[in-house]
């Protein structure tokens, strides 16, 4: 009895203990994991591809047979009226059906349109996975986002600290009359521009947190900050013009309007074919069921068989034909320009993104040394005030420097990254792997 009542004691506080301990922060790995299945557009573009599969049975369809088969009863009323006789009247059922067969032997359009199926799932196909290279991105841009506005808050907060110290310190200096009244003025002034700040910052941290939110389709609690000795890496190859001509060839915006482009195409040939003949084999049995004669009144039971082909050779049309083809030709050629446009944003995102990732690698370690001086530089500052040789003004700027270096020194490593996974996007080559790679970087 007494070991029970030890396990459960035990159990309670266990219990307890898991109750007090901090949730762990959502990684960027995680919180994809979860807009993969919350985010309302990925599923909207799961349901267009599902869709756009579609086409490929459709376009089979016209190549494969079609059978149909009617049925039908009719009532009949009859009154017969012959020279001087009394009329008399005969009344019957009649009932019949009949199954016809049709198997296409030569519809050109049906062929055409069985290879524009193909086309038209592969558009559907690369343009869901642009779809979720975009989820990933939106993440990540949301994810660094709320990092970044909390980055900032919080600088803004220690600066504002740091400036209601300096401001305690400047009016207690000047009641004892080892400072003027400068100095107060100046930490007021900073202090309430650093409550502005402050206000603004949490508005900001809001939105963002109200931006992840309508990715993922709830409210992520915390979130892994990335680590201080993250290391970025520069990007592999480290040749532009080979992200170029990848990007040309191999993105999913490329790829999609390359099918659209072929689809364009066939549609003309469809267009064309309406001034072809078409030719079926056509199969039909039918049974009636009605009365042999008016005069007999016996019952007479007809089936028929038939089996065939079937030419049908298309003369004028009002000239529908010519229109849709010319129709066809205008919208391939707008294919064409937009596929060369596809091209060029693609080698424009892709320079974009690889310069985004060079020159923030070189910002980040500039910032990085920056901080150092800006650190050393307070430091300094606070010394010459306590001896007598800088004024409040100058320990201000100082600290103002620190926060405004670290600020922007997480700006640009959340740039960086961003940057390195747009430069994968350009490609074709961004997925949930390398969220795998860089989830790390970040605090659990």
């Amino acid at each position: 009895m007494r070991s029970r009542q030890s396990a459960l004691r035990l159990s309670a506080l266990l219990g307890l203990m898991g109750f007090c301990l901090p949730a762990a922060a959502a990684g960027l790995l995680q919180v994809y994991r979860e807009a993969l299945v919350n985010d309302a557009q990925y599923m909207a573009a799961r349901a267009t591809l599902e869709a756009g599969r579609e086409k490929l049975p459709q376009g089979l369809a016209g190549l494969l047979p079609a059978v149909g088969a009617t049925a039908g009863t009719a009532w009949n009323e009859n009154r017969y009226h012959t020279g001087g006789q009394p009329s008399w009247r005969r009344d019957y059922n009649t009932h019949s059906y009949s199954v016809n067969l049709t198997q296409p032997l030569f519809r050109w359009q049906n062929v055409v349109r069985y290879g524009q199926a193909r086309w038209q799932v592969a558009q559907a196909e690369a343009v869901f996975a642009q779809a979720s290279q975009d989820l990933i991105l939106r993440v990540a841009q949301a994810y660094f986002g709320v990092l970044y506005a909390q980055e900032n808050l919080a600088a803004v907060r220690a600066s504002k600290q740091a400036i209601a110290q300096q401001l305690a310190q400047a009016r207690k200096n000047f009641e004892v009359g080892a400072a003027t009244i400068t100095d107060t003025h100046e930490a007021q002034s900073r202090f309430d521009l650093a409550s502005a700040q402050e206000i603004a910052g949490e508005n900001d941290l809001e939105v963002k947190r109200y931006a992840l939110r309508a990715i993922v389709g709830k409210e992520m609690s915390e979130l892994g900050r990335l680590r201080a000795e993250a290391k970025l890496l520069p990007p592999d190859p480290a040749s532009m013009e080979a992200w170029v001509e990848a990007a040309e060839n191999d993105s999913f915006r490329v790829q999609a309007q390359q099918a659209a482009l072929e689809v364009a195409q066939r549609e003309v040939e469809r267009a064309r074919a309406g001034h072809y003949p078409t030719l079926d084999a056509v199969a039909s049995y039918g049974r009636n069921d009605g009365l042999s004669s008016a005069s007999s009144g016996g019952g007479l039971q007809t089936d028929s068989r038939g089996i065939g082909l079937q030419l049908s050779i298309p003369i004028y049309e009002g000239g529908a034909v010519g229109s849709q083809t010319r129709e066809a030709i205008a919208n391939r050629a707008a294919a064409q320009s937009l596929l060369e446009n596809a091209r060029r944003a693609a080698t424009l995102d892709a320079r974009q993104s690889f310069l985004g990732v060079v020159n923030g690698l070189a910002q980040i370690e500039a910032l990085n040394a920056a901080l150092v001086s800006s650190i050393s530089a307070l430091e300094s500052n606070r010394l010459g005030y306590e001896v007598g040789v800088r004024i409040n003004i100058d320990v201000l700027n100082a600290e103002q420097q620190v926060y405004l270096t670290r600020r922007d020194l997480a700006k640009a490593r959340f740039d960086t990254l961003l940057a390195q996974l747009g430069l994968k996007a350009a490609v074709g080559a961004l997925g949930e792997g390398d969220l795998e790679r860089i989830d790390p970087l970040f605090e659990p």
